[in-house]
């Protein structure tokens, strides 16, 4: 259908399927690896040591790079926490600085031709630029018509940093007549977003957003609408050993 961006991650457990069928349809001519752009995520358990964890992520893969690699959550867990829940005794002491050091060693080992982050928010960039050798590239965050991120796509855009939208359609039961509608709009403001299903005729659909044109009267309309986000992170707050106590210490109270 044309889609070229394939966003992955190693929580997510599909590393190695969308890496043999991509590497399927490079061998039957359909693509070449140069016209696809390839994303995956270190996750948290692997903050000591992002250098091994994107050779795994590559091994499963069956690449020699990824275009983007993102750290997936402001949050430091135990080397052996592959689940997406941790538990209470599941977090580290998050040294960010350590975390980049080696993200920033990915690039220099063409391991990968782009760094970034992912649920960070404007403070927590901001903080990160203190020390960064290499911009992010990229910050991947929840983006939507009812989660629309103004404080942090004028950040990023100040800074350089592309905003990538994930859940663009704002979940289950949005309130508009067409997701096409929702992604153009996360286009519109520069974004790409990044849309999942298992349905081939809603992937056609989503794709459709290209040819659409939002007026003005549209983005108005958006701009009224009430904010919720879906992905609030309480499952990595607690009062003990993480490091956020609520989800407004997780996310600087941009929530």
């Amino acid at each position: 259908l044309g889609y070229r961006h394939f966003d992955t991650a190693k929580i997510y457990g599909s590393e190695p399927a969308l890496g043999d069928a991509i590497t399927d349809a490079i061998l039957d001519g359909v693509t070449g690896r140069g016209d696809v752009f390839l994303t995956s995520k270190l996750w948290s358990s692997d903050h000591h040591d992002p250098v091994s964890a994107i050779r795994q992520t590559l091994k499963k893969l069956r690449m020699e790079y990824v275009d983007l690699y993102l750290v997936h959550w402001p949050v430091k867990l135990k080397t052996w926490v592959d689940y997406p829940v941790p538990r209470e005794e599941d977090f580290e002491r998050l040294e960010l600085e350590a975390t980049w050091s080696g993200m920033e060693r990915c690039l220099d080992l063409g391991l990968c031709r782009s760094i970034g982050v992912s649920n960070f928010s404007s403070k927590k960039v901001h903080r990160l630029l203190d020390y960064a050798s290499v911009t992010p590239a990229v910050n991947q965050v929840e983006m939507h018509p009812m989660w629309r991120q103004t404080k942090l796509r004028e950040f990023c855009r100040d800074h350089k940093i592309h905003v990538s939208a994930y859940s663009p359609l704002g979940g289950p039961g949005n309130l508009w007549g067409s997701t096409a509608v929702a992604l153009r709009w996360g286009l519109s403001k520069g974004a790409s977003v990044i849309v999942k299903s298992f349905n081939r005729d809603r992937i056609k659909e989503n794709i459709g957003a290209l040819n659409l044109t939002l007026d003005e009267q549209d983005l108005i309309n958006i701009e009224k609408m009430e904010q919720w986000k879906i992905m609030r992170g309480e499952f990595l707050v607690n009062d003990t050993t993480s490091p956020y106590k609520n989800i407004q210490g997780l996310w600087d109270d941009e929530i």
